[in-house]
């Protein structure tokens, strides 16, 4: 089970232009509120990232406005071990469990757990906080993640997970985030 204090999460290139053409945008946006607003409140940091962003455009705003500091690492790699800021922010955080999150599920998201896997870290994929452009495309990419080591979850599998217990003011925000 992932703790709050050994986790961090990754959110991929969700960003303005590349959003449009996903299937289940919608949905996209929603989780991916939720997976960072709760990460906010258990303590866990959120790394970002944005593929070519001159071109795709930058991270949703809605995304974006949820993070005061909001920095992401630009990349040209699908995968974000390719960006060394990227790198350099996840090995600063001294954190060895990842969970990802964002677009395109075959593409960035894959190529980027693998990567991690690689690299010794513990690496778990949100479904319902990731897309791609087709529904099939996403259903192969989270299979392709599961095949090569990670564990596939849920934005409220994840919270109350890394919450634990229900009881407290914690408890009380992450229900009226999941709600």
């Amino acid at each position: 089970m992932l703790a709050a204090a050994e986790t961090i999460v990754l959110v991929v290139d969700v960003q303005e232009k590349l959003s449009r053409a996903m299937a289940g945008r919608e949905e996209l946006v929603l989780k991916t509120r939720q997976l960072v607003e709760g990460a906010r409140v258990l303590g866990v940091p959120t790394l970002f990232t944005e593929q070519n962003p001159r071109g795709l455009g930058p991270t949703l705003s809605e995304i974006a406005a949820l993070v005061p500091d909001f920095r992401p690492a630009e990349k040209t790699s699908f995968s974000c071990c390719g960006s060394p800021d990227c790198m350099a922010q996840l090995r600063r955080s001294g954190r060895r469990d990842v969970v990802v999150a964002g677009m395109e599920t075959h593409v960035c998201v894959y190529q980027t757990v693998v990567d991690l896997l690689a690299e010794g870290f513990r690496v778990e994929v949100v479904a319902d906080a990731c897309a791609s452009r087709t529904v099939e495309n996403k259903q192969i990419g989270l299979e392709r993640c599961r095949r090569a080591g990670a564990a596939v979850t849920s934005v409220e599998t994840l919270l109350f997970e890394l919450l634990k217990a229900a009881e407290g003011p914690l408890f009380k925000e992450i229900l009226r985030i999941v709600k």
